[in-house]
């Protein structure tokens, strides 16, 4: 069966930036959710972690990752990051090349079922440098709740203006 992609919502950061983006009320009529994000934070620095929660929570997350620098590559799991957030990789900073985005894909599986989330995530850093990171992650959150809510955010600074989230229902059809 072809999958079908269906927009919820969006969210485009303006000139005053945003701590986080969030997606409320996520209806329960679709098979899995895709996040596509494009932000670039405010902090001084080339790259901050990128984090998702859903429905508030921070507990329960379990993660493995791989992930290429521009001069090295590595893996990584949840001890690196911790067991409060989904991580999403490395978010462009103030000191990255200028008007440069880090680009990520976040995918959650039977998000509506009762049985524990399992998530994907591919994000790639822009910088015209040796130094940006390259990561694909696959995570759970053990949690047998419908998804309902998402929050993005970085770990430092805030989004800056232009940056921009999209929410997608796909359905088996």
């Amino acid at each position: 069966m072809a999958n079908t992609f269906e927009l919820i919502a969006s969210s485009t950061v303006g000139s005053g930036g945003a701590a986080n983006i969030e997606f409320t009320s996520i209806p329960s009529t679709y098979t899995d959710l895709l996040v596509d994000i494009s932000v670039r934070t405010s902090q001084a620095n080339n790259s901050r972690t990128l984090y998702l929660r859903v429905n508030g929570s921070s507990t329960s997350w379990t993660q493995r990752s791989i992930y290429g620098t521009g001069s090295a590559a590595g893996s990584d799991s949840t001890t690196g990051y911790g067991s409060t957030f989904l991580y999403c990789g490395e978010c462009n900073g103030s000191t990255s090349t200028s008007n440069t985005f880090t680009n990520t894909q976040v995918y959650a599986t039977n998000y509506a079922g009762s049985t524990n989330k399992s998530f994907s995530v591919e994000s790639a850093q822009e910088n015209n440098a040796t130094g940006a990171f390259l990561t694909m992650m696959a995570g759970l959150w053990s949690n047998t709740s419908a998804i309902t809510s998402i929050l993005i955010a970085p770990d430092a600074g805030s989004f800056v203006q232009y940056s921009t989230a999209y929410l997608y229902g796909v359905k088996n059809a």
